[in-house]
Parts: C-alpha cells; sequence; structure tokens
C-alpha cells in the first residue's frame, strides 16, 4: 500500500485515483499518522446503464415533464432565496 503526505497527495490526486481505479490502495498521512484510505469501493461502478436504469430515467423524464414551469429562471430563483423573497 502506497503513502503519502495530505500535501503530496492533493498535488497528484488525479493520478492517485488512476492508481485507485486500478486496484491499488493508498493511504494518506498528516504528520506521518494515517488519516486517511483511498480504495475502490465495494462494488465496481457500473460501467453501462441497464435496462432497469433507462425505465426510472424515462419515469423521471415523464414526472419532470409533466410539472408545469415555475415561471422564473433559476437566477431569480437563487436570488429570490438569497435576499429571502416571499415569492
Amino acid at each position: 500500500m502506497a503513502t503519502y503526505g495530505v500535501a503530496e497527495a492533493k498535488n497528484k490526486f488525479t493520478h492517485l485515483l488512476d492508481r485507485v481505479e486500478k486496484g491499488e490502495s493508498i493511504t494518506i498521512t498528516r504528520h506521518g499518522k494515517p488519516v486517511a484510505e483511498l480504495h475502490a469501493p465495494a462494488r465496481p461502478i457500473p460501467r453501462h446503464k441497464g435496462p432497469e436504469w433507462q425505465a426510472w430515467y424515462d419515469e423521471f423524464v415523464k414526472r419532470r415533464d409533466a410539472r408545469p414551469p415555475l415561471g422564473m429562471s433559476a437566477a431569480e430563483l437563487v436570488r429570490a432565496m438569497r435576499d429571502g423573497d416571499p415569492e
């Protein structure tokens, strides 16, 4: 298992993720003490979408499209939420 300090791991994060994706485990240390481990998930991430996912997505799109439009842009909505407007 490879070991990297926090600063070095930060600088090489993308490279470390590539190594983890290939099955390697990485330990990250702070002041010489292990604080985190990077390893591949127990269940592999599916690389293709199956029929169950497609059915879920089709239903999601159908429900989304059935909703009435909000009547304002996303920027206007965020501005209203930020400024505390009652609408």
